[in-house]
C-alpha cells in the first residue's frame, strides 16, 4: 500500500512525532511503560525484524534485551530520527516500503508493528498479514501495538467513511498544516475478529488508551 499523504504526512511529522508519549497525563504514560516490560521481555535474545519503526522509540527499547534489530522505514525522515538515539544491541536501519520489500524469509524471531495497523484499508488486511509472515521464522511470533480512540488532547475530527468502513480523520502538525488519513480504530472484539482467521491470539491488551497483540501464524 503507498498513500502519498500519509508518507507526506509523517514525513513533516517526524521531528514532533514522539509527543505522543510524553503527554502530561500518568494513565497514557503508565500504560506506555507497560507495554515496553512486555517488549523487551518478549525479544529477549531474540533476532527482531521492526516494520515501519518510525523515530525509533521502541527499536531502543527493545534494543535492551534483543539480540539484533533490523528496523525499516518507508520516511527518511523518520529513519534520520531513529539513527540519532543510543542502542544497546547491534541495530541496522533501512529505508523501505515494507509492501514492497524482500525482508530474508524466515530470518527473524519476533516481527515487530507499531502504529500501523490503524492505518491499514480493512479490505488489505490479508495483504499486510503475509508481509508479517513471511520473514517470521516457524516458531516465531508478531508483536503490534496501536492507539484507541482519543480520550484526552487535541480533538481530531473524523470527515466519514469509505465503502470498506475506512474512517478517515483530520491530523495538524505543530504548525497548524493539516491533513487527512486513515486511521481506524477497534474493540477488543473487532481485533479478535481480524486476527482469528489467520492467527492465534497468544495475548491481546486492550486498555484505554492502547492496545497491543502478540501473535503466532495459525497452523
Amino acid at each position: 500500500m503507498h498513500d502519498e499523504n500519509m508518507e507526506q504526512y509523517y514525513r513533516e511529522r517526524a521531528p514532533e512525532y514522539e509527543q505522543i508519549y510524553y503527554r502530561d497525563n500518568p494513565e497514557r504514560r503508565q500504560e506506555i511503560d507497560d507495554q515496553a516490560g512486555q517488549l523487551r521481555e518478549l525479544v529477549t535474545g531474540k533476532k527482531v525484524l521492526e516494520l515501519a519503526c518510525g523515530t525509533g522509540y521502541w527499536t531502543r527499547v527493545m534494543s535492551e534485551t534483543a539480540k539484533s534489530i533490523l528496523a525499516s522505514d518507508l520516511s527518511a525522515e523518520m529513519l534520520k530520527e531513529a539513527q540519532a538515539k543510543k542502542y544497546h544491541c547491534p541495530v541496522s536501519m533501512i529505508a523501505a516500503d515494507m509492501f514492497a520489500y524482500e525482508f530474508d524469509e524466515s530470518a527473524f524471531d519476533v516481527v515487530v508493528l507499531g502504529f500501523w495497523f490503524s492505518h491499514q484499508p480493512r479490505q488489505d488486511y490479508q495483504r499486510l498479514f503475509d508481509v508479517l509472515c513471511r520473514p517470521l521464522r516457524g516458531t516465531g511470533c508478531i508483536w503490534m501495538i496501536d492507539n484507541n480512540p482519543p480520550a484526552e488532547g487535541p480533538v481530531m475530527h473524523s470527515v466519514g467513511e469509505d465503502a470498506h468502513g475506512n474512517n478517515f480523520k483530520k491530523r495538524y502538525l505543530d504548525d497548524g498544516t493539516e491533513y487527512v488519513i486513515l486511521k481506524n480504530y477497534f474493540e477488543r472484539s473487532e481485533l479478535e475478529s481480524a486476527f482469528g482467521d489467520r492467527f492465534r491470539v497468544e495475548s491481546l491488551v486492550h486498555k484505554t488508551y492502547y492496545w497491543s497483540a502478540v501473535l503466532t501464524p495459525a497452523g
